[in-house]
């Protein structure tokens, strides 16, 4: 098993450790996640917890349906008492770029729906500043894509492009919203960003999370670190 894997391993090893019986519980979308659903799967099992799940994409949920957890829909009205989701990059904050995968909509969703909200990330994810270390994923409506490109342009956007569909796909990626995908570099992180880019008409919305996160789990050299995020 690479470094890598092991350290996805051991943060979902940890993430399962807090689930109670009873719980419904956020899930993400991405592979530290699917390690963590595998860890969560294997404790309900051997524990006979009882743990109900709402997850941000279709993979998410046949993963874990596929692994005998309870998937409830999207639409669940009730409070979820706590969720997960991986990174793509994040600051000492708890700042993030997240939305690599193209579920990032429903990940801002439920982060906003959970009431503790955890990011899990090896230690390759952790940044200085968000925004040098990887783009921000900023969903569209495809006929807003001139004025959005515009309005992106104003806000300081270094370099920004149209997120291609898989290899053998022709034209765009897609997201299961019908919307289309920029991936927009800014020479650096300034509060309030997000605010600005969902500003723009047209814009859905960005992988990029400001103050969402409760408690970022660490994982590297055989470790899990917990770091509590103080909101402002």
């Amino acid at each position: 098993m690479s470094e890598e894997a092991a350290s996805k391993a051991l943060v979902g090893i940890e993430i399962a450790k807090r689930a109670r019986s009873g719980e419904v519980i956020g899930v993400g979308t991405g592979s530290t996640v699917d390690a963590a659903i595998k860890a969560l799967s294997k404790r309900t099992r051997e524990e006979g917890l009882q743990i109900s799940v709402v997850t941000t994409s279709y993979e998410s949920s046949w993963h874990c349906s596929e692994l005998g957890l309870t998937v409830l829909d999207r639409v669940f009205p009730d409070e979820i008492a706590w969720g997960f989701d991986g990174a793509d990059a994040v600051d000492p904050a708890g700042n993030a770029i997240k939305g690599k995968g193209g579920a990032l909509l429903e990940e801002k969703i439920l982060a906003k729906k959970c009431l503790n909200y955890t990011l899990i990330v090896d230690g390759t994810k952790l940044a200085a500043d968000v925004c040098i270390h990887c783009a921000i994923p900023v969903e569209i409506v495809p006929s807003a894509r001139s004025i959005v490109e515009a309005g992106l342009k104003s806000l300081g956007a270094v370099t920004m492009g149209l997120r291609d569909a898989e290899p053998g796909k022709h034209g765009p990626a897609v997201t299961e919203h019908g919307n289309i995908l920029l991936d927009v570099s800014f020479a650096e992180f300034e509060p309030g960003l997000e605010a600005k880019i969902k500003g723009l008409v047209g814009v859905v919305d960005s992988g990029l999370f400001e103050g969402y996160a409760d408690t970022v789990l660490v994982a590297r050299s055989g470790i899990v670190e917990t770091r509590t995020i103080t909101k402002r």
